[in-house]
C-alpha cells in the first residue's frame, strides 16, 4: 500500500506562485505514473498534470505553460510548481499514483485559493 501526503497549498493573489509537494510512503520506483488532479467547489475532479517514471510529462491545456510537474525519486516526492495563478485555479489539489496493473492511490488533498 502507498500513502500520499500533499502540502504547500494556501492563499495567493492572482499572478502569484505556489509549489505543491506530495510525499509517498514507499519507494517512488514502485509507482509508474504520478499525477496531480484538482477539484473546484461544485465541480468534478479534473486532470492537471502527470509524470511517468521515465520522466515523460503531460499537462492539461488550462495549465500548460504555467505549471511544471517534477519528481524526485530519491525523496519519494512529486512537485507541482504553479506560476501565474488565476482565480480559476482555485481548487483542492490531489496527488495520485498509479502502479500497474491497476493500483490507484490518492492523497487527502491540499487547498489552493487564488484571490485578491
Amino acid at each position: 500500500q502507498v500513502q500520499l501526503v500533499e502540502s504547500g497549498g494556501g492563499l495567493v493573489q492572482p499572478g502569484g506562485s505556489l509549489r505543491l509537494s506530495c510525499v509517498a510512503s514507499r519507494s517512488a520506483f514502485s509507482i509508474d505514473v504520478m499525477s496531480w488532479y484538482r477539484q473546484a467547489p461544485g465541480g468534478q475532479r479534473e486532470f492537471v498534470a502527470q509524470m511517468s517514471s521515465g520522466g515523460v510529462s503531460d499537462y492539461s491545456d488550462s495549465v500548460q505553460g504555467r505549471f511544471t510537474i517534477s519528481r524526485d525519486d530519491a525523496k519519494n516526492t512529486l512537485y507541482l510548481q504553479m506560476n501565474r495563478l488565476k482565480p480559476d485555479d482555485t481548487a483542492v489539489y490531489f496527488c495520485h499514483g498509479f502502479r500497474t496493473p491497476n493500483n490507484n492511490y490518492w492523497g487527502q488533498g491540499t487547498q489552493v485559493t487564488v484571490s485578491s
